[in-house]
């Protein structure tokens, strides 16, 4: 198996498009234009980015993003061994040298002194400086560099810098509209239409809540959470009071607001 191999998506993800963001893709693919895919949580922008990795057979190298990351954390390191020093490439790193897709998880989380590191790898030159072993990693002809992040949480303290912005293509995702949203959350859990569509109705119900006591609605991933607990025989309202109430809010009120929705929906 080669290096690049391991990194392949070899079974089809479920994903379904909403509008045409798969041709898109493809195409900001083939001029190998970085993208940044915007969305609320749970939208679907990661299930996308491995769908069109699969569906472009390239691999898919994923970083998950924290304020404690590092830029070597992303290129890589020197580490101690029973024979000196040696280095270890970081994820990105990996990628640009095998020609992976690069998919950098709620990039903002990161600190911007660690995100410039990527600014190489988006221009005319598709270089990666490894200053700390002295190599310029020239990028393979099939890299390609892809973040995402969740535009409602930005803050002065928590933004990507224009001239990051400025040197990615961009999608904008959200949440699929009501009866899409329900054909989505019946495909992938195999649930009665029916109980998809109710799901939807109690979702809808709480992104209204969004601003007024809710930081964020409730989100498609989280449907379909409730969705396979309704399918191993827990009650309703039981499986949307622990998969839509209980992970998003502590607040009693909102709470409450949210249970009634469930009952009158599913009472």
């Amino acid at each position: 198996m080669s290096d690049a191999d391991q990194y392949l998506v070899h079974e089809e993800p479920f994903y379904q498009s909403i509008a045409n963001e798969v041709e898109l893709y493809e195409a900001a693919y083939q001029e190998r234009l970085p993208v940044m895919v915007k969305g609320p949580t749970g939208c679907g922008k990661s299930r996308f980015v491995e769908y069109m990795a699969w569906k472009l057979k390239k691999p898919l190298i994923t970083v998950a993003c924290n304020e404690d990351m590092t830029a070597s954390d992303l290129v890589g390191r020197y580490l101690l061994d029973a024979g000196g020093t040696r280095w270890l490439d970081g994820p990105l790193t990996v990628a640009a040298r095998i020609g992976a897709i690069c998919y950098l998880d709620e990039v903002v989380e990161a600190r911007q002194d660690t995100t410039v590191v990527i600014h190489p790898l988006t221009d005319h030159r598709r270089t990666l400086p490894l200053d700390k072993k002295g190599e310029l990693v020239k990028a393979h002809e099939d890299f390609q560099l892809v973040i995402s992040y969740n535009p409602g949480y930005q803050s002065l303290m928590k933004d990507l810098k224009q001239s990051t912005k400025q040197r990615f293509s961009g999608l904008n995702f959200d949440y699929a509209a009501g009866t899409a949203e329900a054909e989505i959350i019946a495909k992938e859990t195999g649930c009665a239409e029916d109980v998809a569509a109710k799901l939807v109705k109690v979702g809808a119900t709480a992104r209204n809540l969004k601003g007024h006591g809710l930081d964020e609605g409730i989100s498609t991933r989280l449907l379909v959470y409730a969705a396979r607990l309704i399918k191993q025989g827990i009650n309703p309202t039981q499986a949307c009071r622990m998969a839509l109430v209980a992970p998003i809010t502590d607040d009693n009120d909102i709470a409450v607001t949210l249970k009634h929705s469930i009952d009158a929906v599913f009472g």
